[in-house]
């Protein structure tokens, strides 16, 4: 019993370390402008985005670019799954802590086309 304690307590504080950023963490600026007027895109548009080094993504019909994030992207390169198209099941998915639904406007660029049928 006192040995699944000890387990138990030990998964929780290595858990911590994972899900808990470090003070040291590299601070990542975004590529977004600075005002945040919804520009219009279309998914032809954001298609043209999908590099390493320019990686746009459509998450619920809203245009992010993740080009400075793909490096420091905890998935590695997952993140490029999607570049230049929608990533909104991957968004959404369970392998990201909620803090990602806090960081992800910075990255915001832009809204999709109304009517654009997204996957």
């Amino acid at each position: 019993m006192i040995l699944a304690v000890v387990a138990l307590v030990l998964c929780i504080f290595l858990g911590a370390f994972v899900l808990i950023p470090s003070g040291s963490s590299k601070k990542v600026k975004s590529n977004a402008k600075a005002e945040k007027t919804a520009k219009i895109y279309t998914k032809a548009e954001v298609s043209l985005h999908n590099k390493r080094t320019d990686c746009w993504v459509i998450i619920k019909n809203k245009v992010y670019d993740l080009s400075s994030y793909v490096e420091v992207h905890p998935g590695g390169d997952a993140i490029l799954t999607h570049a230049g198209g929608d990533s909104t099941a991957g968004f959404y998915g369970p392998q990201h802590a909620s803090l990602v639904y806090d960081m992800v406007h910075e990255f915001y660029v832009g809204d999709l086309e109304p009517g654009a049928v997204t996957n």
